[in-house]
């Protein structure tokens, strides 16, 4: 029987605070929970199946005999970023966290950054994507000034019009920052967002790239790969872990497009180790406020999720989890410190096991690991033994 572990990330959808929720801003939120209130209802009858709902603090519906794992992770890494976030999962987590930038980013590395691009920039504030775009646009596109912006993570943020900076070129000074931004400065991820459109209507392309750094230590993904197995990564997976430990990548830019690449590997049984994030939840609608869209798009992967464990070969373990929070209904935009939900499903797990609170995401990556390998990872406690149905 081949083994084979398919983890999906829905990007950002959280599952309550954490207890340090408070130092970063952060109380009350509850990005699961939240969205089930405020809206009234969330239609996910296979993830509550599988037992979503009985996790801890969920605020979801519960039910009388989930069929699936369930629980929550903590995140020991003190930090709220996607790469923080997928890092650990995978089996690194940080003991000094990137750093942020919440007053804009200092004079000396503005000018510096405006050297070497050899033009001015504009904005250098925290700011929403989709609002910055449209309040600084129109200077964008006269001037010809890159905008730059970050948020509560951290991140350096280049927005550009396509017809003003080709995307090239805006790829290019994404690649100076990230030369730029480490040491004491270290930057989780510099961000290409170019925009199309014109005054009073600019809008987003799909063609945003993430220039990570490479993690410090190895990953279970360049554990995996140095032992022969074959990781695949959809989505943005290529870019939070800078290319390293996967033997082949697909970089959608869509939740629809993510899910059905990995259905197809599913159905095709390609990949030893199937690595997914799906983007929409956080992009589109946690960093807009929007609760409608985010519930929709929690929804309409909830559809596709029977495709996938019908897929599903024998050894197969299908893990449904998330990265960080950005609830929609809380006055803030950025992501938030939260638990993260796990459901798994497999034909060789147990039915209803309940995990509990995990100390740290790195469980996942241990456990992945083990049972892939047979072996125990540096960081992280398998949680293997609890949810492997026993010969």
């Amino acid at each position: 029987m081949k083994k084979r572990v398919i983890l999906i990330v829905l990007d950002s959808a959280g599952i309550g605070e954490l207890p340090d929720a408070a130092e970063f801003g952060d109380e009350g939120s509850n990005t699961f929970g939240n969205i089930y209130k405020v809206r009234g209802r969330l239609d996910l009858p296979n993830m509550y199946r599988l037992g979503i709902g009985n996790i801890e603090g969920s605020g979801l519906p519960k039910t009388d005999a989930p069929e699936g794992v369930y629980g929550r992770l903590a995140e020991l890494t003190k930090a709220k970023d996607t790469t923080s976030g997928h890092w650990e999962m995978a089996g690194l987590a940080m003991e000094v966290p990137f750093r942020t930038y919440p007053n804009g980013f200092p004079k000396r590395i503005m000018d510096e950054f405006e050297k070497r691009i050899g033009r001015g920039t504009l904005g250098n504030c925290v700011a929403s994507g989709t609002k910055i775009i449209q309040e600084l646009g129109d200077e964008h596109v006269r001037t010809g000034f890159p905008i730059i912006y970050t948020s509560a993570d951290s991140v350096f943020q280049i927005a550009a019009h396509q017809d003003v900076i080709p995307l090239e070129e805006l790829y290019r000074m994404c690649e100076i920052a990230r030369e730029m931004l480490v040491g004491e400065d270290l930057v989780g991820r510099v961000i290409a967002r170019p925009f199309i459109g014109s005054s009073g209507s600019y809008t987003r392309t799909p063609h945003r790239r993430d220039f990570a750094v490479e993690p410090m230590k190895d990953t279970i993904l360049d554990g995996l790969t140095q032992k022969g197995f074959k990781t695949i990564g959809i989505g943005k997976i290529e870019d939070i872990f800078c290319h390293r430990g996967l033997t082949e990548t697909n970089h959608t830019t869509n939740n629809a497009d993510g899910t059905e690449a990995t259905l197809q590997l599913i159905r095709d049984g390609g990949g030893d180790f199937i690595f997914t994030n799906l983007v929409d939840t956080d992009m589109l609608y946690g960093h807009r406020n929007d609760v409608e869209g985010y519930a929709l798009a929690l929804e309409e992967f909830d559809r596709r999720l029977p495709e996938l464990m019908d897929a599903m070969k024998e050894g197969d373990i299908l893990m449904v989890t998330a990265d960080h929070g950005c609830d929609p209904t809380t006055p803030s935009t950025d992501h938030s410190r939260e638990y993260i939900p796990l459901i798994a499903t497999g034909a060789t797990l147990k039915k209803g096991v309940d995990l509990g609170t995990r100390s740290t995401f790195a469980d996942i990556g241990a456990t992945i690991y083990e049972y892939l390998t047979g072996g125990t990872w540096r960081e992280g406690t398998s949680f293997l033994d609890l949810i492997e149905k026993k010969d």
